[in-house]
């Protein structure tokens, strides 16, 4: 008798396994991509994975939806181990029903969602969907917003990772948007609010699913995305390094790495910066020279470029880095850089993750399109992520800080911990051109010779404000020092603020500028 039950339970494992079927496992290969089942397989360490809820079966009997019964209705969930590091983990399977969400696939998810914030465990979603399951009516929309509201509950209290690895429409894409990070595969997933279909109808453009919202597009336009991955196994690959950098909750800091100091000098950051201050270099040789040798995990690379930010080790220690780029645009401020810089920002702070800011730049970028697309509120968004962070914050500026950029990028008035600098900075209102052009502007345009007058006025003024020691003198610069000894210097610093407390005043929330 026994042997029948036992026989019954694992002939519906054998199903529940084999999700929509052979033919369909093989449509989904022939597309590149791998099952719900094998992403699951290659994201968690060997036989780590513990399901929940294989049996799960719809509830739908419209449109003659009882005849059609999958087990685990088009979700694979459950927990396991990356690393060692337990972690939740739900995988749309799209050979059920194109991983449609219905009602009870929605309640799975919500499931785990809620075991997530009750264990303080990082939750990773593997989306493939095609959206909410049209027979169930206001049902699965109702099951989406039910998860909604969890990643918002959820979101600064535990990290939530989302890969995008096929299809992501409608309301499916908000979901990954509450998210703190969002990954797509390339040629196989795309994101958009309406499809081409509908925006031909109401709009009359032609495009296609991938112009519209690829990988490539939101990892280039949007931002929505913030790693793209060239197939199902590299974006697996990003989602475990990307978790390493990270704790488990908002109550815990990140692991931290066995790190032997030795000298810790870096020659190599010595010839970075050029003798003339209108020529560019890259900032990430910068980087590179200061953090653990192959330990930079860039994001965002591809969405506006004139700032860096990304993951790192400093001894270590896991830091995040905010850094303008002179290499593109200058490295100025603008709307997308500052949009950027900030969610990079406030993320480091949910998860106590140290932040080191790398300055080089020369203001906020002028013109119309910035002033009506906003770069006031975006700008301040940048501002006001730096001023609320609590976690040590450490600013190194290695060349131009000029005017209200330089207050925004991490300066000691707005709360940084330790400003340092190096010989080469130049902390000023403005260039020394523009300003000469100001100040002695009748001086200029009475001389005989306006030009050579105005190169007397300009050197006059970059000896007397486009060098650190001013800002020094202030107190707010804490040291200038040199570039080869700035890592050693870190290191020490980083240890010093390893157990700084800084409380907020008592508030609900605060209202960031939107």
């Amino acid at each position: 008798m026994h042997e029948k039950k036992i026989e019954l339970l694992q002939s519906k494992q054998e199903k529940a396994k084999l999700g929509g079927g052979e033919n369909r496992i093989e449509k989904q290969h022939a597309k590149g991509k791998l099952t719900a089942r094998e992403r699951v397989h290659f994201l968690l360490d060997d036989g780590s994975f513990e399901e929940i809820g294989m049996l799960v079966m719809h509830r739908s009997t419209d449109f003659g939806m009882e005849k059609q019964q999958f087990l685990g209705d088009g979700v694979v969930t459950g927990y396991g181990t990356i690393d060692g590091r337990p972690v939740y983990v739900f995988a749309q399977d799209f050979t059920v029903f194109g991983g449609s969400l219905s009602e009870t696939h929605a309640e799975k998810i919500c499931k785990i969602m809620d075991l997530a914030m009750k264990n303080g465990i990082p939750v990773i979603g593997l989306n493939d969907s095609g959206g909410a399951r049209i027979q169930e009516g206001v049902k699965s929309l109702g099951g989406y917003a039910d998860i909604f509201y969890r990643n918002t509950l959820a979101s600064g209290v535990i990290p939530q990772i989302s890969a995008i690895m096929g299809p992501c429409a409608g309301g499916a894409v908000y979901s990954p948007a509450i998210t703190d990070f969002i990954l797509m595969v390339e040629d196989t997933s795309y994101m958009f609010v309406t499809g081409p279909n509908v925006v031909k109808t109401v709009t009359n453009e032609e495009v296609t699913s991938e112009e519209l919202g690829g990988a490539s597009a939101h990892s280039t336009k949007s931002g929505v995305t913030h790693l793209t991955a060239a197939n199902d196994i590299d974006c697996i690959e990003k989602i475990k390094r990307l978790l390493s950098y990270m704790p488990q909750n908002c109550e815990e800091k990140p692991a931290k790495l066995a790190y032997d100091i030795k000298e810790e000098f870096r020659e190599q950051l010595s010839g970075i910066v050029p003798e003339s201050a209108n020529q560019p270099y890259d900032m990430r040789e910068v980087i590179e020279g200061i953090v653990d040798e192959d330990s930079f995990m860039e994001i965002h690379p591809d969405y506006a470029e004139n700032i860096v930010v990304g993951f790192s080790r400093i001894a270590g220690r896991s830091v995040g880095i905010v850094a303008n780029q002179p290499i593109s645009m200058a490295g100025v401020l603008d709307v997308d850089s500052s949009k950027k810089g900030a969610r990079f920002v406030r993320f480091c702070d949910c998860f106590n993750i140290p932040l080191l800011v790398l300055v080089d730049v020369p203001g906020f970028l002028p013109g119309t399109d910035q002033e009506w697309n906003a770069i006031i509120t975006n700008g301040a968004k940048l501002l006001y992520a730096f001023s609320e962070a609590t976690v040590p914050r450490i600013t190194l500026i290695t060349r131009k800080a000029y005017g209200g950029a330089y207050d925004v990028m991490n300066s000691k008035h707005i709360g940084a911990d330790m400003n340092y600098a190096w010989p080469t900075a130049e902390i000023a209102v403005m260039g020394a051109k523009g300003a000469s052009e100001i100040i002695f502007r009748k001086e200029i345009k009475a001389a005989d010779d306006p030009e050579a007058k105005l190169k007397e006025k300009e050197a006059e003024y970059a000896e007397k404000f486009a060098h650190p020691y001013r800002a020094a003198a202030r107190g707010f610069i804490d040291e200038v020092i040199l570039p080869k000894d700035t890592r050693r210097k870190l290191i020490k610093s980083f240890a010093m603020l390893e157990n700084k407390v800084d409380k907020l005043p008592k508030k609900k929330h605060g209202n960031i500028p939107m």
